[in-house]
């Protein structure tokens, strides 16, 4: 009974769980996002980020080696030579045997090199804290360049879903038209134009609010990429639109103070420009000495007619010496040193290119959220004024005062009207992101 009462309990904990699993992956199946969680989540998840911060982490083992060049290196070696013929040498008509035939030689020797001047480690250690700083700029432009996507998607996302509310809405109320207009047909009210002007409408609307739909679905696998999200069943849900950032584009400040002092893309040119600084200076360093310490320990057995090695006489032995290293010429030298001063005058036109392209880029995207500020007032009475046209359309064609042209080209007027309205704030919204990017301004 007892057994039975366990079995009971687990089948009901499983039961259980079973239950709690199925509600979650039914709470899983959406996802609901803001802005400021989908960058959170991108700039956790999207692999470009894991990548530089690596790169970050292979560049601090590359200064770890740097200096560890300065280490002193031990090396244990050994070993054996048979001779199966000795050598004779001939001195003045008197002759001497190098060694003995067919005897062996054993030795082991330890050895320890210490460097005391070497200024070319020197000057990569310094090289490779500039490389570290290099690797980390690139790793923050990687952060800045997924912001500037994730965040324009986004906005992408919600033009989408607007425009498909706007598209939607008209075409119910063409819908609704079309429904009226019928009626009134099949009671002999209208023409039978009236009713094929109605439905012509009506059935020119369906495909754009298809298309809006399609539009949706890539706005969101575009943004799924851009987090990092594989599930293809996960539907992204938004709870926001382009209204809300009306008061944004209305508060527009023309006068902006605007530097690159923070552009990744400057910055990375100044940091290359140290690196081939640094690079310069270490390839200065091959017409300079070196200077080592070296010491070696050794044991010797010598002549030995037999492999009985535990029978040998071992010899030790020990020497210190210090070297040092002049160079006096090498072609190559000059050549490499020459090569890097114009790699350097290229990257200073290059940096200058640069700067340039990006005050122009900075200036396009300034005029651009002006004049999407300038459109939006405008826009907005354009929409008040369209909403009041169609009113105004609806009444007269219900009392037999206007046509259904009239009535069409009110829906029409409406409709272009939002979707422009929409439009400028999208517009607006990019630039401003743009210009943060240009900037380097991080969130």
């Amino acid at each position: 009974m007892e057994k039975i009462g366990v079995r009971k309990s687990l089948l009901l904990i499983a039961l259980i769980c079973t239950g709690v699993m199925a509600k979650a992956q039914q709470e899983t199946q959406s996802l609901k996002l803001t802005l400021e969680q989908a960058l959170e989540i991108a700039l956790t998840e999207n692999p470009t980020i894991k990548v530089a911060n690596q790169d970050i982490e292979l560049k601090k083992v590359s200064q770890k080696e740097a200096w560890q060049n300065l280490l002193p290196t031990v090396d244990l070696n050994g070993g054996v030579t048979y001779t199966v013929k000795a050598a004779t040498m001939n001195l003045g008509g008197q002759k001497f045997k190098m060694g003995k035939d067919a005897t062996s030689t054993w030795n082991g020797a330890l050895s320890v090199n210490l460097p005391i001047f070497a200024p070319a480690v020197y000057r990569t250690m310094k090289m490779t804290k500039t490389d570290i700083e290099l690797a980390m700029e690139k790793s923050r432009a990687s952060r800045l360049d997924l912001v500037n996507q994730v965040t324009k998607a986004y906005y992408q996302l919600l033009l989408a879903q607007d425009s498909y509310d706007v598209l939607k809405q008209s075409y119910a109320v063409s819908e609704k038209n079309y429904n009226v207009v019928n009626a009134k047909y099949e009671q002999g009210k209208v023409s039978e134009y009236d009713k094929i002007s109605a439905e012509v409408q009506m059935r020119n609307l369906k495909p754009n609010v298809v298309s809006a739909r399609n539009g949706i679905t890539l706005a969101k696998l575009q943004l799924k990429v851009l987090l990092g999200i594989g599930d293809q069943a996960l539907d992204i849900l938004i709870n926001d639109n382009l209204k809300n950032y009306e008061m944004q584009v209305a508060n527009h400040n023309a006068n902006v103070v605007t530097t690159l002092d923070n552009n990744t893309a400057l910055k990375q040119l100044d940091l290359s420009e140290k690196l081939l600084n640094h690079s310069l200076k270490i390839q200065k360093t091959s017409f300079m000495p070196t200077l080592a310490l070296n010491y070696a320990y050794q044991y010797q057995s010598l002549y030995n007619p037999n492999f009985e090695f535990w029978h040998y006489d071992w010899y030790p032995s020990s020497t210190l010496s210090l070297t040092l290293s002049v160079p006096i010429y090498k072609a190559s030298n000059f050549t490499k040193v020459k090569s890097t001063r114009i790699q350097l005058e290229q990257l200073n036109e290059t940096r200058l290119n640069t700067e340039r392209q990006l005050n122009m880029q900075v200036q396009a995207y300034l005029d651009n959220m002006t004049a999407s500020t300038e459109q939006l007032a405008s826009n907005k009475e354009s929409v008040a004024q369209a909403e009041k046209g169609r009113v105004i359309a609806e009444k007269r064609y219900e009392v037999g005062r206007g046509t259904i042209l009239e009535l069409n080209s009110s829906e029409v007027a409406l409709t272009q009207a939002q979707l422009t309205y929409n439009q400028a704030i999208y517009d607006y919204l990019v630039a401003r992101t743009d210009l943060d990017y240009v900037l380097g301004n991080e969130r």
